[in-house]
């Protein structure tokens, strides 16, 4: 043994990457188990399949690595890589709750964590099994009876991933294999690892091929993706989590694409927008007469996405009602129509969730359920916002601005002049993919009335500087990097942008548009905090009491999309939570 840990300290000391040492270590683990089987009862019956390293942090995975019995280099997420039969959430929650190895037994769906000091009072703790049937059968369809999950333990004593170690051995069931004969010498070569498999470089990610989600993929994307691949090609949920505007949704749409459900339908549901009394209503549909105002039958979400995938954005506006109701469709595959007496109806749906909150905070705070966290946070990933991606704002951009011109040029081209990237580039993007759009909108809007429709377009430097005069204009900074304005500085420079404006135009600005501020704050932290948390927020509780938020904010909205529409012609970014009607 002490050869071998010094052998394989040498080959870690000449990896060059992390898939380098991540082969080695893998292929040192195998090994080992390989070992400790041809002196077991198991000898002739069992036989190690695949070991994965698995690099995560809070948000979600950062790499995932897997080498096959046999095989000399390890296969990273992406490319043509057979989608892995990935460790349970249940699993991955054990392992960095009680710092410790957990063995999995695949047959019977049960989970044992291990501590030699004190392994009864940890699996009083931890007593039952995967957190759901999907990763259950994830397993048994690579023919895995048994793994072991090893803690990926970082200095300072943190949790920085996993590796799991997969075998076949059904004659072993109902007991814990070889592992716990082993396990303490497989964490020690964990432990040696550990330091290059969470220091060492990425290799360079692989060209990646951009589609009509992702039309723009930069290098911090494109570390992501082949991660998500492998994500898109299982049944169980993905969260995937990122600020407002980041491009949650565009993520779906591209995981549903490479699904085998993408014959199936793509659902939405965005919770910003839906009532908490409606929320039930919404995500399960209902018949006539349910409740008031139900005057006629409602699919609902999960019946529109039967046999596809839904995606449910704003995660954390699920209220703790509903919170109970999907707990149960994910637990159990059923559901019930509200107003419906016949039963219960099948759930052949995929789930992906979006949320730009911590939901474990959520959950410390006592605003999201514990066990619906653990079973949506199966398969995480963390989109970083644009301004952690600020090689694709250009690209991005560049795509927005075509992608409007031909609507009306279908051969023709628009660009941006070098100045112009660069005055983009040196912002600051709060607002991400979507605040970008807004901004791409206004100036293709100034450059069309400057030159005329042609073609051939370029927008130049003033206009991406008048456009970003409108978003401060209309109470949405983009501040430069470094300190933001103070309240009482941005409405001044509110004013000095309407005043600018009215002398731009050579003739009056009607004053009475200043009044859309307050439908523009009011939007913004509807969309921040829901409907509900942005009136108490802003002082106008007596509103949900009287149930009159709908009307104030339809009418408050309006005044937003006069303001718009009389600025640049389009659509205000709160257009979507215009109510189309009260509800009953």
């Amino acid at each position: 043994m002490q050869e071998d840990l010094s052998s394989l300290v040498v080959a870690l000391s000449k990896a060059g990457d992390f898939e380098d040492a991540a082969a080695r270590t893998l292929s040192s683990l195998m090994r080992l188990t390989e070992e400790e089987i041809a002196t077991s009862r198991y000898k002739n019956h069992g036989k190690v399949l695949r070991g994965m390293v698995h690099l995560r942090r809070s948000g979600g995975y950062l790499r995932l690595a897997i080498l096959e019995q046999g095989a000399a280099t390890v296969k990273s997420a992406g490319g043509a890589m057979e989608a892995p039969s990935l460790v349970s959430a249940t699993a991955w929650h054990s392992v960095v709750q009680h710092n410790c190895p957990v063995f999995i037994d695949a047959i019977l769906g049960t989970l044992r964590p291990y501590s030699p000091q004190d392994t009864e009072r940890l699996e009083e703790l931890l007593p039952g099994g995967f957190g759901s049937q999907e990763s259950r059968q994830s397993f048994l369809s690579r023919q895995a009876s048994h793994v072991c999950v090893i803690p990926l333990r970082t200095p300072g004593s943190g949790i920085g991933g996993m590796i799991s170690l997969e075998a076949d051995c059904p004659p072993a069931m109902g007991q814990d294999f070889v592992w716990r004969d082993c396990v303490d010498r497989l964490q020690l070569v964990a432990e040696i690892a550990a330091p290059y498999l969470t220091g060492l470089p990425f290799p360079p990610a692989p060209q990646a091929e951009v589609d009509e989600f992702m039309p723009v993929i930069g290098t911090s994307m494109a570390n992501l993706l082949p991660i998500l691949g492998v994500f898109s090609q299982q049944e169980e949920s993905i969260l995937i989590s990122g600020a407002t505007g980041a491009g949650k949704s565009r993520l779906a749409r591209w995981c549903h694409a490479r699904s085998n459900r993408r014959p199936g339908p793509f659902e939405v549901l965005d919770l910003i927008s839906v009532p908490e009394d409606l929320q039930m209503a919404e995500l399960f549909g209902w018949k006539r007469g349910a409740f008031t105002g139900a005057v006629r039958d409602s699919v609902g979400s999960l019946g529109r996405a039967e046999g596809g995938t839904l995606f449910i954005d704003e995660i954390d506006k699920l209220s703790m009602k509903a919170q109970a109701g999907l707990l149960r469709v994910l637990e159990e595959r059923t559901y019930r129509v509200l107003g419906d007496g016949t039963g219960d109806r099948s759930a052949d749906v995929r789930f992906v969730i979006g949320t730009n909150v911590d939901l474990r905070e959520a959950v410390r705070a006592g605003r999201f359920r514990e066990d619906l966290y653990y079973r949506i946070n199966v398969l995480p990933l963390r989109v970083p916002p644009l301004d952690e991606r600020r090689d694709e704002i250009p690209k991005w951009a560049e795509y927005m601005v075509n992608r409007r011109h031909r609507e009306q040029f279908p051969s023709g081209q628009a660009r941006l002049s070098p100045e112009a990237e660069q005055r983009l580039s040196n912002r600051s993007w709060p607002g991400n993919l979507r605040q970008l759009d807004n901004i791409i909108r206004r100036a293709y809007t100034l450059a069309m009335v400057e030159y005329g429709a042609s073609p051939e377009l370029l927008l130049k430097e003033g206009h991406i500087s008048r456009a970003l005069e409108y978003e401060e204009a209309t109470g949405e900074p983009v501040v430069p990097r470094g300190e933001p304005l103070s309240l009482t500085e941005a409405m001044r420079e509110v004013a000095t942008a309407f005043i600018a404006e009215a002398r731009r135009r050579g003739t009056p600005l009607d004053l009475g548009l200043t009044e859309a501020l307050t439908g523009v704050v009011l939007g913004q932290a509807v969309q921040e905090l829901g409907r509900e948390e942005a009136f108490r927020l802003l002082g106008r509780e007596n509103l949900l009491k009287n149930r009159n938020h709908h009307k104030v904010l339809k009418r408050e909205l309006e005044k937003v999309e006069a303001l718009y529409k009389e600025l640049t012609g389009s659509s205000s970014p709160f257009s979507g939570l215009l109510p189309d009607e009260e509800p009953g």
